[in-house]
């Protein structure tokens, strides 16, 4: 015999409802328009993100000109293919725009997410002519004579640093290790990772910081008491490898290329390299083997 409680279920469960009814998720987000859900969206990105993927935003509302709950496919088909600029801009910013869609679908703000049917463009992978030799990182290293500007880039390239990452460092973050010692990294998607340092470089970098209050930043501006700035850190890169004799447009990110190439071309495990550098899956640790092979099945031919 059924009590009243489950009666009142089963006869909940049971009466006719429509199929909006049905798949209609429970907005969690607490927006109450598409600038309150963007906004939610971008919080605990870097600034410079933040920048990027609101003007990638901004751009599709404005092409569009209608509410995001009020988006067909067909409109987002076809902002993504009035997009002119690069193949890697266009790529970016449909994946901002898909990413801002597939957050508003989960948090119940959007019934339903029109981005999961539209892929991005494919790409050509580009990575093996951003990889610096050893030879180049060297000379880069070697020829820069600021004693500061040199330990910037030993770290860049020794802990495989993003520039963001870099820029964000206290002294806080600096723990002494028996004969070294770790930087404590507060990186991309907002996650946390320790990375041991070489002796020399940990040597070096409780050398500048001796004295320094612990909120203090690591690498501070010289025209001020705050952190460089990542435009400061560029600069400083690409100057650094004019200096080395290299014409291409290097920045502070193809240390971090030359660190996981360099390492698995020393037989550092995959693994390794994926914790190190905070890469979110061993497949993406896993492109910087096949941007440049140890060996090829053209090498056994006679040409």
């Amino acid at each position: 015999m059924q009590t009243q409680n489950q009666a009142q279920f089963f006869s909940i469960v049971t009466a006719p409802q429509t199929t909006a009814a049905l798949v209609r998720p429970v907005d969690i987000s607490g927006a109450s328009s598409d600038a309150q859900l963007v906004d939610l969206w971008l919080r605990g990105r870097s600034r410079h993100t933040q920048r990027a993927y609101g003007a990638d935003i901004g751009r599709f509302l404005t092409f569009t000109g209608k509410p995001l709950a009020q988006d067909s496919v067909l409109d987002l088909q076809t902002f993504a293919d009035s997009l002119t600029s690069s193949p890697a801009s266009r790529s970016r910013t449909l994946s901002a725009v898909k990413s801002l869609l597939t957050y508003g679908q989960r948090t119940g703000y959007l019934t339903f997410n029109v981005g999961a049917a539209v892929k991005l463009p494919a790409q050509k992978q580009a990575l093996a002519s951003r990889i610096l030799s050893e030879a180049d990182v060297q000379s880069i290293l070697v020829l820069e004579k600021n004693p500061r500007n040199k330990l910037l880039l030993r770290l860049l390239y020794a802990a495989g640093l993003r520039v963001s990452e870099l820029c964000g460092l206290t002294v806080r973050d600096l723990q002494a290790r028996d004969d070294a010692g770790q930087v404590t990294v507060f990186g991309k998607g907002s996650k946390t990772r320790a990375v041991l340092l070489p002796a020399s470089v940990w040597k070096q970098l409780a050398a500048l910081v001796e004295g320094a209050e612990l909120d203090a930043p690591v690498f501070r501006s010289r025209k001020g008491s705050g952190p460089l700035t990542p435009m400061q850190v560029f600069r400083i890169v690409r100057a650094a490898a004019r200096r080395a004799g290299l014409t291409a447009n290097v920045s502070p990110h193809w240390l971090r290329h030359a660190h996981a190439s360099h390492a698995l071309d020393r037989g550092a495990p995959a693994h390794l390299v994926q914790q190190t550098l905070g890469h979110s899956s061993l497949a993406v640790t896993s492109v910087y083997a096949h941007a440049r092979p140890s060996d090829s099945s053209a090498r056994y031919l006679v040409v």
